[in-house]
């Protein structure tokens, strides 16, 4: 993906963006790629390291579903009362 991708699709401002793909980077997890220099675009991918992550990430996902959304929303919904 394209940094401007994942930034939409993260919802987080670009210095922690950057700060934590530079990271990824370092324990390559993702490879960096400049795919053009007028406009700059750059473009990230998962290493095999990276695509062993994505059960794990999986299995957070489908538990926080399951257990924290609902209880965030029970909140909101007793704040709203």
């Amino acid at each position: 993906m394209r940094f401007t991708e994942i930034l939409k699709e993260a919802n987080i401002d670009s210095k922690t963006l950057t700060r934590v793909l530079k990271y990824l980077q370092d324990e390559k997890i993702v490879t960096r790629k400049v795919i053009s220099t007028q406009p700059f675009a750059v473009q990230y991918q998962l290493t095999p390291k990276g695509r062993e992550l994505q059960p794990v990430i999986e299995s957070l996902k489908g538990w926080g579903e399951k257990w924290v959304i609902p209880e965030l929303l029970q909140q909101v919904n007793t704040k709203r009362r």
